[in-house]
């Protein structure tokens, strides 16, 4: 498919630059696919409402690490500052990023992160493959890594914020999800943003379930498709789990009737590429490029709820794929008529999936 049909324009003040407080009183647009789609708008804490006991949640528990640093680049006597992007862990002590200025930057230059309070964290180039990326290793006890980049790094926050504003302490909070576990992510998975606790607590008891499972997200996600036609694009690989036990609850809720309501794009391509040809989710431990556009067939998930994506996006494909392209085209001009909050920390969709 032409990559031009999932264009559209998005005034620039309809993009979130901070979250709705309290996180439940973002907004939510239901969509649900018909000849003419049925759109209704409502709040994050309506959620209670709108889903049916039996139903269950599954959520994306991974924890975005603060992977942007700033420090120098020793060579010799000489120093010059740099900025780097952490993006895909290698092994316990390796990491891609991307580098700026990148020119800078050279195999067996020595990097330096430290700050005022005294944490230093050096590391080694060992790869520069071009394209403003780096691979380096970091001088740290492998369990001492993690903590020393939470002290020395911001939140990566989407170029799309970045661009508009720096990165701050409040963000160490907004872009992350309460129930956020696992490290590895340079990008939040944002629908799970509109969640705290007593949210959580009120689907419980209102005979909701929660699942967690875990993918880990890459600054792929934030790419653009540069390709015309979506047959052209190369999705990037991301790592993800699904323990046994939950495979298990998921299947079984299913079995008794309940709908799988996907949190996020994440969760629902990470249940997509566990299911079985036999329809039943299995265990999973393994990267996933599964790139979800319109022809996709869904094999689990009944429902997604979402964030806004941008045009042209993946993301938006997925969602068209889901709900079906004219659907998501009505949805997306309404909440741009509606002046709905766009992107990370914008409002969010509850869709249904297009039976069509």
């Amino acid at each position: 498919m032409r990559v031009d049909l999932f264009d559209f324009d998005l005034p620039e003040e309809l993009i979130a630059l901070r979250p709705a407080i309290p996180r439940e009183a973002a907004r939510l647009l239901s969509v649900r696919p018909h000849a003419d789609p049925v759109l209704s708008d409502h709040t994050i804490s309506d959620l209670v409402d709108l889903l049916t006991p039996g139903d269950v949640l599954v959520f994306n528990d991974t924890r975005v690490l603060p992977a942007a640093l700033t420090g120098e680049r020793l060579r010799g006597e000489a120093r010059a500052a740099i900025s780097l992007n952490l993006h895909k862990q290698l092994d316990a002590l390796t990491w891609r990023a991307f580098a700026r200025p990148a020119k800078r930057i050279a195999v067996d230059d020595r990097l330096r992160f430290a700050n005022m309070a005294g944490a230093v964290l050096d590391a080694q180039v060992i790869e520069t493959p071009g394209g403003g990326e780096i691979v380096l290793r970091f001088d740290a006890e492998p369990g001492e890594l993690a903590a020393l980049i939470d002290v020395l790094g911001a939140m990566p926050l989407p170029p799309y914020i970045a661009s508009r504003r720096r990165a701050d302490d409040q963000d160490r909070a907004d872009y992350q999800t309460v129930y956020a576990r696992r490290d590895g992510s340079v990008a939040a998975p944002t629908a799970g943003l509109h969640f705290d606790e007593p949210m959580l607590e009120r689907l419980r008891q209102a005979g909701v379930a929660c699942a967690y499972l875990t993918l880990h997200v890459g600054a792929g996600t934030f790419l653009p498709v540069k390709s015309e036609d979506t047959d052209d694009h190369v999705m990037h690989a991301e790592y993800g789990e699904i323990d046994a036990d939950t495979a298990a609850a998921i299947n079984h809720a299913r079995a008794a009737g309940g709908r799988v309501v996907a949190v996020g794009t994440t969760a629902l391509r990470l249940l997509e590429s566990a299911v079985g040809n036999d329809g039943l989710l299995h265990y999973f431990a393994s990267e996933t490029n599964i790139f979800i556009k319109p022809g996709y067939r869904f094999r689990l998930v009944d429902r997604l709820l979402t964030n806004f994506h941008l045009p042209r996006s993946t993301l938006f494909m997925l969602v068209c794929a889901f709900s079906g392209m004219d659907t998501m085209q009505a949805a997306y001009a309404h909440a741009i008529a509606e002046r709905y909050r766009f992107y990370s920390y914008g409002d969010a969709t509850l869709l249904d999936r297009s039976e069509a």
